[in-house]
């Protein structure tokens, strides 16, 4: 199979000038460009741009597939609506990482799979993703952890090493954290065995009254300098920022009880002893829908021999009817029906069903078309 590479690029926060096309347009003749987007794929050639270089200058996103099993995403974002110590705590080695560039912070989540990937011939495989990006610009580390989960299944991190703070909402994510979670072939029994430690997730729907008093409490030059910077600098990451601001002042009133931190050997052993468990439960499962069906299947056939008891002359009339049309659907009919009067020959044991059925074989014997279907029907 050719190799298959798929990159795209998306920026959110700004559209491109009509200059950054052109310097992006140098760099491929195919690609399909817009003020929002880079997409290309390659069967044969190879990408000519740097893309950890593009994301630095043009793009607030980024996602590369490849069909030798490598899935990247990068997001980007304003360093300040990150803090990186925090995301740095999370992702902090090759799987799940983070950079600062000119105020910006740029994660990176990167999984490999031996096995190989899938051949993507479609567009928009990051826009189920964006949503992420502002989920953490306004404070929800679920991305994060999911990155430091990678990184535990991974390998890259030791059995003693002890798991940062857990987010609330893990055992609830969104679709795009979901989305997130399978594109980074994330493991669901050991992101399940992680979410049992997260607390449920705070709602965070904005109630008028509670927004003035808040609001009301602020200084008066702390708010002079919030709408001053909203009208010069139209920075809409400072509305982002308020709203983290007044979810942590909130958070902080009414602060849930710490939860004890596990250590990676403890989640992954757990993780296994979970697998075995819901493999266990649902092979029991499996064979009491199989045995319930048998029982179905066999109430069925009895009904269905009850019907038809009586009339085996008839039938065998009609097999050698049927027979003789020398037609393939004609032989099946013919089969089914042998089968039924070789289970009512066992039922009445009159044990005249086989020696006819080795003269119907010999009568037969230049149609292998007919024998070969009674072969397979164990006739």
């Amino acid at each position: 199979m050719s190799e298959y590479q798929y990159y795209e690029f998306q920026a959110i926060d700004r559209p491109l000038t009509a200059e950054e096309m052109g310097e992006l347009r140098s760099f491929s003749t195919r690609a399909r460009i817009t003020p929002t987007s880079f997409v290309n794929d390659y069967a044969w050639g190879s990408f000519k741009g740097n893309a950890d270089a593009w994301m630095e200058k043009y793009f607030d996103a980024y996602l590369y597939l490849a069909n030798w099993g490598t899935h990247l995403l990068q997001l980007r974002l304003p360093a300040r609506l990150l803090d990186l110590a925090t995301a740095r705590e999370y992702c902090g080695g090759e799987s799940a990482s983070v950079r600062e560039k000119a105020g910006k912070a740029i994660l990176s989540f990167v999984s490999e799979d031996e096995e190989g990937g899938e051949w993507v011939e479609d567009e928009g495989r990051l826009s189920s993703l964006i949503a992420v990006r502002a989920e953490l610009a306004r404070g929800d580390l679920r991305a994060l952890y999911l990155g430091w989960l990678l990184r535990a299944q991974t390998g890259e991190l030791a059995d003693e090493d002890i798991e940062p703070p857990v987010p609330a909402g893990l055992g609830n994510l969104s679709a795009s954290l979901e989305g997130l979670a399978a594109f980074l072939r994330i493991d669901s029994d050991l992101l399940h065995v992680a979410a049992e430690a997260s607390a449920p997730q705070e709602d965070t729907t904005l109630k008028g009254e509670e927004v003035r008093v808040w609001v009301a409490g602020l200084s008066t030059k702390n708010k002079d300098d919030v709408l001053t910077r909203l009208i010069l600098e139209r920075d809409q990451a400072l509305v982002v920022e308020l709203f983290q601001r007044f979810l942590k002042e909130r958070a902080g009133r009414a602060a849930a009880e710490p939860v004890a931190r596990r250590r990676v050997g403890e989640l992954l052993r757990a993780a296994e002893a979970y697998t075995e468990e819901r493999q266990r439960i649902e092979a029991e499962r499996r064979a009491e829908e199989k045995a319930r069906g048998e029982r179905e299947a066999a109430i069925a056939r009895e009904k269905h021999l009850e019907e038809i008891a009586g009339r085996e002359p008839r039938l065998w009339a009609e097999v050698d009817t049927l027979i003789a049309t020398k037609q393939p659907q004609s032989y099946d009919r013919a089969v089914r029906l042998l089968v039924d009067l070789r289970d009512l020959d066992a039922r009445t044991k009159a044990y005249g069903f086989r020696p006819r059925l080795e003269a119907l074989r010999q009568a037969h014997a230049r149609k292998p078309t007919f024998i070969q279907r009674l072969t397979k029907a164990g006739l």
